[in-house]
């Protein structure tokens, strides 16, 4: 039976990035130097593929630092953790390793520094997700205030609206997040910003590629967990951009293909956290559907990389 014929757009960039890559190698060279097992509070990168490969290699994934023994390594993920994880491990005398990525690293140090000048901090971000946790942990409870939406904005209560400053999670929609800080500026005039956007580089390429993608396609997969907010946000940028459905799927086995009938166009893309191992998987699963033609829409070109902490780059 002949293949309806399908154009596959692959968005690029796309997957890992380089706090994604530097975490994943930080696991991994933990268990060459330490051996097995070595425990990593929370998973290191929000990808269950991930996950498991490091598991079958030793990794030990736990919630919180009371579930580690005091003689094994721990390594922090790359969500960041509040400042009081850190300070238990160094009084426990363990072993630790932050993974936490330097752009997350970078906001901690920007909510440090405001605050040191006497400024309220508000984060935008989302609720419960472990960056927010973490960022929000670097200083005193109750010093932060979060919020999510403009409306978020219109009912925040502050100490001084002449002494504020904002951060922002970096794995934001740029779109929404830029609504939030005219909301903030509106109400705030004097707020303080970063020097630099916060949203890292990687979240605003990848949704600046699908962008440009989504109006050439009938459907657009993302791969990605369920609980990675780059990944989320993928999938309402892909819909916001034009393409008329958009689904998110951890791996090929996901996808509906009822809802794919009659399409002649699909988008792939693939969150921060996703590996391309898993995005040749969905093409794959295409090809043994459809007679498929690729095409690349690449918008820039990545080369950032991160290095792994010293203690790991120095022998046992």
């Amino acid at each position: 039976m002949t293949k309806p014929p399908l154009t596959l757009y692959l968005a690029a960039p796309r997957g890992f990035c380089a706090g994604v890559d530097r975490a994943i190698k930080i696991v991994e060279m933990a268990l060459e130097k330490w051996g097995a097992p070595v425990y990593v509070r929370h998973e290191i990168v929000h990808n269950k593929f991930v996950v498991d490969g490091l598991r079958d290699k030793g990794a030990v994934f736990v919630e919180e630092l009371s579930e580690c023994p005091d003689d094994r390594p721990v390594i922090f993920s790359a969500h960041g953790v509040p400042k009081s994880v850190p300070q238990a491990a160094q009084a426990r005398e363990m072993v630790f390793v932050d993974a936490t990525c330097p752009l997350v690293s970078k906001v901690h140090i920007e909510a440090q520094r405001h605050a040191d000048n006497g400024l309220q901090m508000i984060m935008i971000g989302h609720a419960g997700h472990p960056e927010t946790i973490g960022t929000m942990g670097q200083l005193p409870d109750g010093d932060v205030l979060l919020v999510e939406t403009p409306e978020d904005v219109a009912t925040v209560k502050v100490r001084d609206p002449e002494r504020l400053a904002y951060v922002t999670q970096t794995t934001l929609s740029v779109d929404d997040t830029a609504e939030v800080v005219a909301a903030l500026q509106a109400r705030f005039p004097a707020i303080v910003g970063p020097h630099k956007e916060d949203i890292c580089y990687a979240t605003t390429n990848r949704q600046e590629a699908v962008k440009a993608m989504a109006p050439k396609c009938d459907a657009m997969l993302v791969v990605g967990a369920p609980n990675s907010s780059n990944s989320k946000r993928l999938v309402e940028v892909g819909t916001r951009a034009g393409c008329g459905y958009a689904q998110l799927v951890q791996r090929a086995d996901d996808i509906d293909w009822r809802s794919l009938e009659g399409i002649r166009s699909v988008g792939i893309t693939a969150g921060a956290s996703a590996p391309e191992v898993l995005i040749d998987e969905v093409i794959d699963a295409f090809r043994a559907r459809y007679d498929v033609r690729q095409e690349l829409v690449e918008t820039v070109k990545e080369n950032v990389e991160f290095k792994v902490p010293r203690v790991l780059r120095e022998p046992a």
